[in-house]
This record gives C-alpha cells, sequence and structure tokens, in this order.
C-alpha cells in the first residue's frame, strides 16, 4: 500500500477529521514558526543542534495545543449517529466546522504575526489580560490596522483552502463505524488532552539562553491557554524562599541602610524622621506612556524626537540610571502608587482585595494634601478607577471632558494636551480651594496607533512610535509652558517619568535595557539642574519626593530615598509577570517560578547577560525583597492608617 494509499485510509475512518484539523494545525504552526523564525533573523542562533530542538519542541507543543482544539470535533463524531452522518446536514456542519478552524488558525497565524511584531514573544500574560478589555482592544486594532481588508482576504483565503480540501473533509461520511467501535476511539483521543495537561510542561521550551530560540519552540495557542490559567502565581508555590522572619531582618538590614533615623515596627513598617521642617510643595507627577529613555536627546538620541524633555533635564535633575519595575503600564503604576517590588502573576492594580493600601496618595492626603489621580482614557480600563480611588486619590477620567474640550481622541483616550488641560483645571480648583495638590497624570498618546492632532509636529498623525513620542513631548511641553502662568508654579515640583519601555523583548530573560526609563525633576528655584548617576529603582520615586519635602511619616514602602541611601546599597527591580530582577553591584539575580535563582552579568548597554558564580548573600537579598513583598500583600498587612 502506498503512502498515498494510506493516507487516504486514514481519512476515510470515522475519525479521519480528527486527524485532519490537527494535520491544518500542526501545517499552519509550522509555517507561523518559520516565519517569525525569519522575521527575527538576526536574533536567533542559527546553528543545527539549536534549530533542531526548536522545531522538535515546537511540534510537541503543537501537537498538544491539537489535542485540546480537536475536543470539539471527536465529541461530534462520537455522539453523532451513523445512519445521520451520511446525510446533507452532517456534510454541511462537517464543512462549516472546517471553515471555522481553517479561518481560526489562519487568523490566529496573522494574529501571532502583529503580536510577535509588537513585543516579540508568543501569546502570554498580556494577550490574557487584553481579553478583559475588548473595547479598547479591539479599536486599537481596527485603528492600527486596515483590519477589513484583512478579514476579507483571510475568508477568502479560508474558502479556497476548504474547496480544495472538500473531498478530504466529507470522505469519512461514506464509512460507518458502530457505537461501542466509536466510543473505544473517542475516548482513547480524549485521554490525549488529559495525559497532556498533566503531563507537558510549559518549561520544556526554554531550552537556550536565547529567548527568541525559546519563544520559537512554543505554541502561540498552547501559551495562550497556559497563561490563561496561570495567570496568578503564588510566590511561596513557585519561587525560592526562606522563612519570614529571616526576610523580615533583611529587609529591616536593607531598608535601614540610609541616613535616615528610622525605628522599627512589624516587617518593613518604620518611623520615617527626616529631620527637615516640612515643606508642603505641591507635586505634578506625570507618568509618561512607553517613554524608554533611548528616545530623548539626553541619553544620545539623535532624532530630535524630544526637544521638550531635553530642555527641561537640562533645567532639571535628570536620572540617569533609572530602570522601570516591568513591562506594562500597571506595574508603572503599582511601583509609583504602592513602591513596592512587583509581584509575579496580575498587578496588584488588577487583583482583588487591593483597597486601603499604603500608597504614595494616601500618605499626601494624611498631611492635607488633595490626593489626584488624572487619565485621558475611560478608567475603568486596568482597573485604574477602582483601585486609585479605594487607595487615598480622587480619579479623574475622560468623562470629565465636554466634547468641545477634545481636539483629538482614538481608541485609548483624549490627546495628551486635552488631558494637561483637564489638569491644569483640577489643579487651578485646588489652589483656588488653598490645598496643596498631589497630581499623579498618566499619558495615553504614546501608544499604538500612534495618532494624535495633525499640525502639532512635523511628523504626521499615523505613522510611526517616533511621531507619537515627539507628539507627547510636544504636549509636555505645552503644559509647562501654560503651568509657568499659574500663581502655584513657583511652589510646584514636577517629576516626569516614563511608566516602562517601549519594548521587552531581548535575547535573554529579562534585557536590562529595556528597562532604562527616564525621569527629570523640574522645578525653578528649587530644584538645581544636574545629573543623578546612582542605580534607581521606579519603587524609590515616592519615598525619594517625601524626603525631599522633609516629611515625617510611618512607612511601610520597600522604596527609599535615594537622595540619602548610603553609597554602594543602591539596587533596582525588573521583571516580567513570572521573571523576577534585582540589580545590585552590578550583578543580576534572576527568581523563576521553577524555585531557581540565577546569578548574572548584565551588560547595560546592549542587555546582554552571561552567567557567573552564584551570589548567595544577593540572592538571599532578591527573595527578601520579593517573598516580604507577595507576603504582606496576602495577609493584608500593606494596609494604610493614619
Amino acid at each position: 500500500m502506498t503512502i498515498k494509499e494510506k493516507t487516504i485510509k486514514i481519512f476515510e475512518n470515522r475519525f479521519g477529521p480528527v486527524a485532519l484539523a490537527v494535520m491544518l494545525l500542526c501545517t499552519i504552526s509550522l509555517l507561523s514558526r518559520i516565519t517569525l523564525m525569519l522575521s527575527s533573523a538576526g536574533q536567533v542562533d542559527w546553528s543545527i543542534f539549536n534549530l533542531i530542538k526548536i522545531f522538535l519542541i515546537g511540534f510537541l507543543y503543537d501537537l498538544a495545543a491539537a489535542s485540546f482544539a480537536v475536543i470539539p470535533i471527536v465529541i461530534y463524531l462520537w455522539l453523532f449517529p451513523s445512519k445521520w452522518y451520511k446525510g446533507q446536514i452532517s456534510k454541511t456542519l462537517l464543512v462549516s466546522y472546517f471553515f471555522i478552524v481553517i479561518f481560526s488558525l489562519i487568523f490566529n497565524a496573522v494574529s501571532e504575526w502583529f503580536f510577535w511584531e509588537e513585543f516579540s514573544v508568543r501569546y502570554n500574560f498580556i494577550a490574557v489580560d487584553y481579553l478583559v478589555y475588548t473595547t479598547e482592544v479591539i479599536g486599537n486594532i481596527r485603528q492600527s490596522y486596515p483590519i477589513n481588508t484583512i478579514m476579507v482576504i483571510l475568508l477568502l483565503c479560508t474558502g479556497a483552502f476548504v474547496y480544495l480540501l472538500r473531498k478530504v473533509i466529507l470522505i469519512s461520511t461514506e464509512r460507518e463505524m458502530k457505537w461501542k467501535k466509536r466510543s473505544k476511539y473517542a475516548l482513547l483521543i480524549l485521554c490525549i488532552p488529559v495525559m497532556v495537561y498533566f503531563g507537558v510542561s510549559h518549561k520544556w521550551k526554554n531550552h537556550s539562553t536565547n529567548q527568541y530560540d525559546n519563544e520559537l519552540a512554543g505554541n502561540g495557542m498552547y501559551d495562550f491557554g497556559f497563561a490563561f490559567w496561570h495567570n496568578q502565581l503564588d510566590y511561596d508555590t513557585f519561587y525560592r524562599t526562606l522563612s519570614v522572619k529571616k526576610d523580615s531582618q533583611i529587609m529591616q538590614s536593607l531598608l535601614s541602610d540610609t541616613t535616615d533615623t528610622q525605628k522599627f515596627g512589624d516587617y518593613t513598617t518604620r518611623k520615617i524622621n527626616n529631620g527637615l521642617p516640612e515643606n508642603k510643595m505641591n507635586v505634578v507627577l506625570i507618568s509618561v506612556e512607553s517613554l524608554s529613555a533611548e528616545f530623548l536627546g539626553a541619553f544620545g538620541n539623535t532624532q530630535h524626537l524630544t526637544p521638550q524633555l531635553d530642555s527641561l533635564a537640562n533645567h532639571g535633575l535628570l536620572f540617569k540610571n533609572l530602570y522601570a519595575s516591568g513591562t506594562r503600564t500597571v506595574r508603572g503604576l503599582e511601583a509609583l502608587s504602592l513602591c513596592l517590588p512587583p509581584t509575579p502573576g496580575q498587578s496588584i492594580v488588577k487583583r482583588p482585595d487591593n483597597k486601603n493600601l499604603f500608597t504614595l496618595g494616601s500618605v499626601f492626603r494624611s498631611k492635607g494634601y488633595s490626593s489626584r489621580f488624572i487619565y485621558g482614557g475611560y478608567g475603568y480600563f486596568d482597573n485604574m478607577n477602582e483601585f486609585f480611588s479605594n487607595n487615598g486619590y480622587q480619579v479623574t477620567d475622560r468623562t470629565a471632558l465636554q466634547n468641545t474640550d477634545i481636539h483629538y481622541s482614538n481608541i485609548w483616550g483624549v490627546a495628551d494636551e486635552d488631558l494637561f488641560t483637564l489638569s491644569l483645571r483640577k489643579l487651578d480648583e485646588d489652589y483656588k480651594n488653598k490645598k496643596p495638590f498631589f497630581a499623579q497624570i498618566m499619558t495615553v498618546s504614546n501608544h499604538r496607533p500612534y495618532t494624535y492632532p495633525e499640525g502639532r509636529i512635523d511628523i504626521p498623525s499615523h505613522t510611526s512610535r517616533e511621531g507619537a513620542v515627539k507628539y507627547t513631548d510636544y504636549a509636555i511641553g505645552k503644559f509647562i509652558r501654560e503651568a509657568r502662568l499659574k500663581p502655584w508654579f513657583s511652589n510646584t515640583l514636577f517629576i516626569i517619568v516614563a511608566d516602562h519601555c517601549a519594548s521587552s523583548a531581548g535575547k535573554v530573560e529579562l534585557p536590562v535595557d529595556k528597562y532604562h526609563i527616564p525621569m527629570i525633576i523640574y522645578s525653578p528655584g528649587h530644584i538645581n539642574p544636574g545629573k543623578f548617576e546612582k542605580l534607581t529603582a521606579q519603587i524609590d520615586i515616592g519615598p525619594t519626593i517625601l524626603g525631599y519635602l522633609g516629611f515625617d511619616y510611618t512607612s511601610k514602602f520597600f522604596g527609599q530615598d535615594v537622595f540619602h541611601l548610603k553609597k554602594g546599597n543602591e539596587r533596582a527591580f525588573i521583571s516580567t509577570y513570572q521573571s523576577l530582577g534585582y540589580i545590585k553591584g552590578g550583578k543580576l539575580i534572576i527568581l523563576d517560578p521553577n524555585k531557581k535563582a540565577a546569578t548574572l552579568k548584565p551588560d547595560f548597554n546592549t542587555g546582554s547577560a552571561v552567567s557567573i558564580p552564584a551570589d548567595a548573600a544577593l540572592i538571599d537579598e532578591t527573595i527578601a525583597n520579593y517573598q516580604m513583598a507577595a507576603y504582606l500583600y496576602q495577609k493584608g498587612l500593606y494596609g494604610f492608617s493614619k
């Protein structure tokens, strides 16, 4: 019997459609893997042995994904009676099923291409996270890509494929199979996804030190399912641990290592005594969407994208060595408000039981400030309204704007200039009411689809991220110029900082250069121009502001006042939703969910890193920070009380 005859015999079987569905999924997954590999050719290890591992491991995950994908058709082929299976209704259902399957596979492949283009990874926690906000995500896709044209092409391709495969799809309807035999086949096939669920590890794809190779060895559908089921990671279950007593001892030792006088209570709770008169300046903290340090001329960029920020950097204090906690806006908001290391899994901003926490806003409010969070989009996105309104902030979002106040908007929110106009209005209200104010303002314009009002800058809207960066820079410059005319300007501290970088992709697990962000503290007459070169964590920003203002307060923050931190004890935190990094003394410690800890020597310019002998003391510091952060949140011990 020839191979062709054997293949036809497989498809003639009652469960032939299952084999066809598996073949289609594996074939399209293979083509997708090859396409993604070629698109990242410069980042891939092209050695023969590595390519063999990528394709063999990838094929395993393709089969694993297929075992789940075919469950509906297996149940249909099992339960549908033989006398009806030959009929026209059954044939129509089979053709319809394969139309849906083929369209879904092609659509998924195209979607993976765009996801890879944006994040350089397979589907992960980000993809699952965005499912919750379908309005914004679908709107973003429609505004960023010619989605109608793409859909028409996909439908036509699907129709062509179904037509070519029509005989193979329907050939199984010509054979009968009795109930008993169908049951044996069906139960045997349905056992496979059960075995996959319990027997296949998501870690198998991590066969290389090159993250691109690891991602290519995965399967987007399988990775999506894994991320969906594991979007919360219990620290003690998945990571290396110490005793809570040891954690507490390490943390108190680390947090007391400043020039401040501090008296500890439980865990990280301590009394901050600055020994200075309190200076109740107004504070405006601008969190800028996706502003990598590499965009600024102050960090060597020659494209002249940020003339306003570069001018502010020359007249203010520029932080040269600041690192973001994560790769998402919610991680930046978490770091700036909670001043807490990123806990694995979902950001605390989006978790349940996240009310009445110890936040920067609650500290300012306890000092008599009006504490605000102002956002240009709808605050239900990423749970911002819920989180900030229950943690010491008064929330204002785009619903506070009339249509006449909006020059431009896209699916994410109003143009940044309109956001800043709204902010000025709210700050004027506070000044009129004789209230010092703290305002945390979150921009949105530097985000795909990169659209903004025309005529503001020399780069047309909807052309590139560079245009969006330059427009946001324009809007910040306009805001500062208008603020200078306000009576409260001379007593206001402006802090401009990124929430995260524009890209987090790299060959290594945590490429440090992809977390490097800028910060400028600007306040003429108060802040002398200069550059702050010490390593700084994003979680240090809040305590540093409070320290500059001379505030005495009881703190639970893990962040520290970097102006008073003793030399040599600077550190920073970087993370994905599952890999937890700790930078100190030129070394990078990474904790992974398999209870492993790696010690690396990172290159801060290229992001690459090489393994070095384990640093036990630094590993313990890393564990103490992350485990204690998770412990305090889970036990309800990170709350605010006056």
